[in-house]
């Protein structure tokens, strides 16, 4: 297959430099099967008579445990036994068999509501700091309309660490729970927070470990108990 790289540009600064963000992709021969890359490229042209190219890099970090493949993530849950709870089942668990609901939304989305019990470790927060990087992250993310950007939390399991010990029983759930289970559209399901969650928890040496099928929707459809972080 022959591919082409593509960029569309999504921010420009007035000023003596004309600096885009774009975020790359690439694409078949034909365009029928484009996809994204999670680099941004960065091009700045000079604002003169003309304009030409004086910067045009890729800003590719390497990539994290959580950035890896899907059916690589897959692959490991389905070894380690890893499976779906269904939310009364989950209800059920939590209450006569010591399992720990860890919610891995944001922490605003927790604050919404969550199930009763559960603790909070968000797996993706807000973009917090402006370094340059930063901001181009905000940027691309603006340009598709999104003004809430996320970045992985680098600090995820030592959070988990610091509330949930090795032994712990944990229930993984975040909004819709994805799945791990094929169907005729998804050959290999289709992964979510929660799965990515429970893949860096087994990676790093959680053994009991479910996550919520359906995820929070099913259990708020439920009726199933759920409480309100105070102000």
């Amino acid at each position: 297959m022959v591919t082409t790289a593509l960029c569309q540009p999504c921010l420009f600064l007035p000023c003596q430099y004309h600096f885009s963000i774009s975020k790359p992709y690439v694409a078949s021969k034909n365009a029928s099967s484009a996809f994204y890359t999670s680099g941004l490229c960065f091009t700045v042209k000079r604002r003169s008579g003309h304009l030409s190219t004086v910067i045009s890099a890729a800003t590719k970090t390497a990539k994290s445990p959580a950035e890896e493949e899907w059916k690589i993530k897959r692959q490991l849950l389905l070894n380690k036994k890893v499976r779906s709870v269904e939310v009364n089942e989950a209800f059920r668990l939590q209450k006569e068999n010591g399992y720990v609901i860890l919610d891995v939304r944001r922490e605003g989305e927790f604050k919404d509501y969550h199930p009763k019990g559960a603790i909070n470790v968000e797996i993706y927060r807000l973009i917090r700091d402006w370094t340059a990087w930063d901001i181009a992250r905000r940027a691309a993310f603006a340009f598709f309309g999104i003004f809430s950007g996320t970045e992985e939390n680098p600090q995820f399991l030592e959070d988990v660490r610091s509330k949930l010990g090795k032994n712990s029983k944990i229930i993984v759930a975040c909004s819709a729970g994805g799945t791990m289970k094929p169907t005729p559209n998804l050959p290999e399901g289709q992964q979510s927070r929660s799965l990515i969650a429970a893949y860096l928890l087994a990676l790093d040496g959680y053994t009991t470990l479910l996550y919520l099928e359906g995820g929070l929707y099913a259990w708020n459809k439920a009726g199933l108990p759920v409480e309100y972080a105070e102000e």
